[in-house]
């Protein structure tokens, strides 16, 4: 969908370039990036060389402060052969990061993890029907897939958003996520709630 040069603070470590793709398993009540749905006979496409020369630019600034290149979408894991095929052509002292539904076959996960710094996953609610409710969609595979994670030993990347969705959960409904998260292993959450205009405040 796009890349935006000189992020802080939003997408992982230091000065950041987010790269969006195009393309959602999900259909959220709520969806921050609508664009994603668009069809893709409608939209244009890159080849790997000109991603990875529009945010090699900024290599100076992702080595001076721990940052490097974040993948988002929409949901890139999707297009996981493809970000490998950006990162080898030179982002081996990049910090990289991956934006996740995490709703997506564990070999889309499993090919990137040598690649990756770490995850920010938006999990929306673990209760499955909150989830459902909220995303039209089934949200075993993304307890799996966690579970898969932890028991590899990669909790310890993985930063979890759980959002307090106005009309679908509530801070209960949180809390039972954060707990049901921490006997799996993961410490890291991202607390903020959806706001009218899409933005939204962050709580630790």
């Amino acid at each position: 969908m796009g890349i935006d040069r000189l992020r802080m603070g939003t997408d992982g470590n230091g000065i950041t370039s987010l790269v969006t793709f195009y393309g959602c398993p999900l259909k959220c009540s709520f969806c921050l990036n609508p664009q994603c749905h668009r069809e893709l006979s409608d939209v244009l496409f890159s080849r790997p060389e000109e991603v990875y020369n529009t945010v090699a630019v900024d290599e100076l600034y992702y080595l001076a402060t721990g940052g490097g290149v974040t993948f988002g979408g929409g949901e890139p894991l999707l297009y996981s052969d493809f970000i490998i095929s950006v990162l080898e052509l030179g982002a081996k002292k990049w910090n990289v990061t991956i934006e996740t539904s995490l709703n997506v076959p564990f070999e889309q996960i499993d090919v990137l993890l040598p690649y990756i710094n770490e995850m920010i996953v938006d999990i929306k609610d673990i209760n499955p029907q909150i989830y459902r409710l909220y995303t039209q969609s089934n949200n075993q595979i993304i307890i799996d897939n966690l579970k898969r994670l932890a028991d590899r030993g990669y909790a310890e990347k993985v930063t979890i958003r759980i959002p307090l969705i106005k009309g679908y959960n509530t801070d209960s409904d949180r809390l039972s996520s954060k707990n049901f998260l921490k006997r799996l292993g993961y410490s890291a959450f991202d607390l903020f709630e959806y706001k009218r205009d899409f933005s939204y405040d962050r709580k630790r």
